[in-house]
């Protein structure tokens, strides 16, 4: 095979090689983070990722071994802990090996300060071999395993006798398969060896019972084996729900909560008796999630005691940032990796000790965050405190912290009002279908559409729409609508981002267009309106916008849904002539009948609620797990006081309608002085100069052509003076407009706008700063022009639009407390 020179290279480098230097890592436990872990990541990367090989930081595997140590000890009331020899310790994921050493490493230092005897070394290889075991799937991983624990009993004075085959606990298995006799004849493997290994796996998984299980299970979806029956259904136990909220998505299907329920399953339903510890490091969705209230609520219900230690670093929640703005990393950032992962981690500890709460208390869970570039240390120094949570069935049974009103549960949700919602557009084609410029998205059409344009040259003018994928072939897509031709009527307005409408081409037809929503589009008619709101947000919920135009999956950062208030019917139903009818449950055509109001009046007032400032800071807990939920007022005064509110909050968000004292006619005094567009040197600003062009950095093509967001310029109008943080943020909080707290925002060093409040450049709303998100699409760059008069003057228009709307938060508050002191009973 000419492998001979390669092989004569390879001697010579590992010749090179200091032995006891080398073996000395191995020793110390560090083998992963000096060899394998990097290997992989010079090697395949890639490869890496779908592995889930990720180094488990030393600070984490010791916490959770000495929480469980303790557990035992104190609460199970087994006074050796690990050390004991009835306690039978899994790691069903165990990698390297890294728990299942610093278990054995822990039972050491017992049995030394109990005194230790001659027999210790043999106590400990017993063990190794008997009661700490190891599951793994991957063979290179597993060959480390079985090399570092050997290493580490022959440190301890316990080494392995090879001439009696002895091998430590750790088996070459799927974890998640093979807990109960096969039904069926076993599977013929290639080797006998495998046959074999399988078969001593499949004896410890039936065999006594496993007092503790603990580890890092996978975070990648990658199992290394098909899927099969039995593993498929180990989810299903957590897909029903007895009060919660049944669950949705399909967050069941991550290979994590497979390694959960297969440790519950053992634990609460084969021990006998029914006793134990579970402690993973995992992916910390299941804590809120949508999808895992029946896992919340099983564990509720089956385990005596629930802790969480929460180490966020979430890249999507939080941005990886502390609540003070300070960096985040992951629990798993290494020498090697200092990125880490990008979803949040938490340490859970679940313990079954066969002592059952009295009467029907609720059941309650201790939670506490670690936050910060520190938080390993602080894990193991224990050193925060735990809060007591008791979680709400209503709201899914979240394990995580938040804030709920009186009442709140008993509120009517947004579907429960308006039952009928539509997620937004996802085009997966921006760059081709969405413009500012309608003519500039003509053109491309009438390009796209050219018979005697090239398949070749369409791909050269626009790659993105000629690019195949899975959903999409670009050539014969581009072929099939050529035939049909091209549909002026169908470039329509597009409710791109918050207060940016752009033009779309709304494609019925084939998937030029990834996601129409063509059952939606009939809805968006001349004077419909629709609330868009989401029913878990990414991070803070967010109030909800209005439209009256389509719009965007990511016009708010997560899902965007839109809820109308008419809904078109075409008259193919006796019951529905054409026209439209109202969007409303039956409840809510009920209680509008009762007070004599119109469905207007309800539409609004749920608006007005949504955007109190008090009704987001009371319920921020129970608005991040689910729709949010609308008290409704007991008297028809009460609710057309609140619809009047919506509606002026509604004309505010309508860019495209002018608002009397606000961007039309006698602007109010107090908005005249608000983002005036100025040139810094006094002289009238000239479009042919130059004067109107988006240079200061406010935005840049990213990977893929996507728009991020820069620094851009600003400074502190008036005397005050502030410093941005990294992201060019400025960590100031108001709730009310003060124009004396402002700053000047920069299209370029010779122009900007002139005092624009504080609280208005930090507005947000759909999860983005709108202003600043607004210039991030329209630096000259990218725009490939300056902006024109009209839109320069729309920026001062939507700073004065936010500036109203801030103005309206103390009533939009008293408003928000009336309704919610006496609300209307539903039967």
């Amino acid at each position: 095979m000419g492998l001979a020179e390669v092989l004569d290279w390879t001697a010579s480098a590992l010749n090179r090689v200091d032995g006891d230097a080398f073996f000395a890592a191995f020793d110390e436990g560090h083998a992963v983070q000096y060899f394998y872990e990097p290997f992989l990541q010079k090697f395949d990367p890639e490869l890496r990722k779908d592995l889930g090989v990720w180094y488990t930081p030393t600070e984490i595997v010791e916490y959770q071994v000495e929480r469980v140590d303790t557990v035992l000890r104190e609460e199970l009331h087994i006074a050796d802990g690990l050390a004991d020899p009835r306690v039978i310790v899994l790691d069903p994921c165990c990698g390297t090996g890294a728990y299942v050493r610093a278990v054995l490493t822990r039972i050491a230092k017992t049995l030394n300060d109990k005194g230790g005897d001659s027999l210790t070394a043999q106590d400990l290889k017993t063990a190794a071999l008997e009661r700490v075991l190891g599951f793994e799937i991957l063979p290179a991983p597993f060959v480390i395993a079985h090399l570092q624990i050997g290493l580490l009993l022959e440190t301890l004075g316990a080494p392995l006798n090879e001439s009696k085959d002895e091998r430590v606990g750790v088996y070459l298995t799927n974890a998640l398969t093979g807990w109960k006799p096969p039904k069926e004849p076993k599977t013929l493997l290639l080797f006998p060896e495998m046959a074999e290994e399988r078969d001593a796996a499949d004896r410890i998984k039936r065999r006594d019972s496993i007092l503790v299980i603990l580890g890092n299970p996978p975070y990648d979806g990658f199992a290394g084996v098909a899927v099969t029956a039995e593993e498929r259904a180990l989810s299903d136990a957590y897909r029903a729900t007895r009060l919660a909220p049944p669950p949705q998505g399909q967050g069941l299907n991550d290979l994590y909560v497979r390694f959960f329920r297969m440790a519950e399953r053992r634990i609460v339903e084969m021990n006998q008796p029914q006793k134990g510890i579970i402690c993973f490091i995992s992916n910390y969705s299941w804590l809120d999630g949508l999808s895992f209230t029946g896992m919340r609520e099983r564990y509720l219900e089956v385990f005596e005691r629930i802790a969480i230690d929460n180490l966020n670093g979430d890249k999507y929640k939080t941005g990886k940032l502390t609540p003070e703005g300070d960096p985040d990393p992951s629990a798993f950032s290494t020498e090697y990796n200092r990125e880490g992962i990008q979803v949040g981690t938490a340490v859970t500890l679940l313990v079954k000790n066969g002592v059952p709460l009295a009467g029907a208390a609720p059941r309650s869970i201790r939670f506490r965050h670690f936050w910060g570039k520190n938080k390993r240390a602080d894990l193991l120094a224990d050193n925060v405190p735990y809060q007591e949570l008791i979680p709400v069935a209503e709201i899914g049974y979240p394990f995580l912290p938040g804030l709920i009103a009186s009442g709140y549960t008993t509120w009517s949700a947004l579907p429960a009002l308006f039952p009928t919602s539509f997620p937004g557009v996802k085009t997966s084609r921006d760059d081709f279908l969405v413009d500012i410029d309608r003519d500039r998205l003509l053109a491309r059409l009438q390009t796209y559409f050219d018979p005697d344009v090239s398949h070749a040259e369409m791909r050269q003018l626009n790659p993105g729409v000629m690019e195949d994928t899975p959903r999409f072939k670009g050539e014969a897509v581009r072929d099939t609508l050529r035939k049909r031709g091209f549909l002026p009527d169908n470039i329509v307005r597009y409710c791109y981002r918050p207060f940016d409408t752009r033009w779309l081409y709304w494609e019925p037809e084939t998937k030029l267009l990834d996601e129409k929503r063509s059952d939606y589009f009939p809805h968006v008619f001349e004077g419909n309106i629709a609330l868009v709101s989401q029913q878990k947000p990414r991070r803070e919920w967010q109030p909800s916008q209005v439209i009256c135009r389509i719009g965007c999956l990511d016009l708010m950062d997560r899902s965007a849904s839109f809820f109308p208030l008419y809904l078109h019917s075409d008259g193919s139903s006796l019951l529905e002539p054409v026209g439209k009818r109202p969007n409303l449950s039956d409840t809510a055509a009920a209680y509008i009948a009762d007070l004599d109001v119109g469905p207007e009046d309800l539409f609004y007032h749920a608006l007005a609620i949504m955007h109190a400032p008090a009704y987001r800071t009371e319920n921020a807990g129970a608005l991040r797990q689910d729709w949010p939920r609308i008290p409704l007022p007991a008297t028809q005064k009460a609710l057309l006081a609140s619809a009047a509110l919506g509606r002026r909050v509604a004309a505010l968000l309508d860019t495209e309608t002018p608002v009397p004292g606000v961007t039309a006619g006698s602007i109010r005094e107090e908005l005249k002085a608000v983002a005036v567009f100025t040139r810094t040197d006094g002289k009238q600003a000239r479009s042919d100069a130059g004067d109107l062009d988006v240079t200061a950095g406010w935005g840049y093509a990213g990977k893929g052509g996507v728009t991020m967001p820069g620094r851009g310029k600003i400074e502190t109008s008036n005397a005050e003076r502030r410093t941005p943080n990294a992201e060019g943020h400025f960590n100031v909080q108001s709730s009310t407009l003060d124009v004396q707290r402002s700053f000047d925002v920069y299209l370029n060093d010779l122009t900007c706008w002139r005092n624009v409040p504080v609280s208005v450049w930090e507005y947000t709303i759909g999860g983005y700063q709108v202003i600043k998100k607004w210039l991030s699409y329209r630096e000259k760059p990218l725009l490939g022009r300056g902006l024109t008069v009209a839109e320069v003057r729309y920026v001062t228009e939507t700073a004065r639009r936010i500036a109203a709307l801030i103005a309206m938060q103390a009533e939009l508050d008293e408003n928000y407390r009336i309704v919610a002191a006496d609300t209307y009973t539903i039967f």
